[in-house]
Order: structure tokens, then sequence, then C-alpha cells
């Protein structure tokens, strides 16, 4: 079964490559979704996949790229829909 997670990442996570780092784990996880800076400040990222492999990318969200500092990761468990057939960055 398909699961969706939501999540909003603060902290140090915009111009430090945190949107090409999720988008290249989440590739490599084989999940589907987005990953775009909020106006706010915070990082935004919808995925969809296996609960194991969104597991997985949670706690590579956690980390974050190498020049990121993570604070604090509010995530929103859901049911897949469906609407994405990649792992896009939203500019």
């Amino acid at each position: 079964m398909q699961e969706r997670l939501e999540a909003k990442i603060t902290g140090r996570v915009q111009m430090v490559m945190f949107r090409d780092f999720s988008q290249r784990k989440a590739r490599r996880l084989g999940l589907v979704g987005t990953v775009q800076n909020m106006p706010n400040g915070s990082v935004s990222v919808v995925a969809e996949g296996k609960r194991e492999d969104l597991e997985k990318f949670l706690v590579l969200l956690h980390k974050g790229s190498i020049l990121s500092r993570v604070e604090n990761v509010n995530v929103v468990w859901g049911v897949a829909t469906g609407e994405f057939t990649d792992f896009k960055i939203v500019f």
C-alpha cells in the first residue's frame, strides 16, 4: 500500500542544496512527490511511496544536506493520492 508523507522542515534549509539533496534521496528510494522552498524560510516536502521507504527518507530529511542545519521536521502521514509520477523540485 502506498502512503503519503508531508513534511515541513525548518532550520538552515534554504540556499544549502537541501532541495537537491531531498530530490536525489527520494529518487534513490523510488519515491515520487515534490520539494519546495517556502516564503517563511522552511522547506516543504510531499512524498509518496511504500511506508518503509518513506521512513528511510524521513531519517534523511532529519539529517539534511551537508551544509544544512535541520532544527525541526513536522510530519503528517496520509494515504497516497497517486498525483505524482516523479520527484520534482518546485521553483
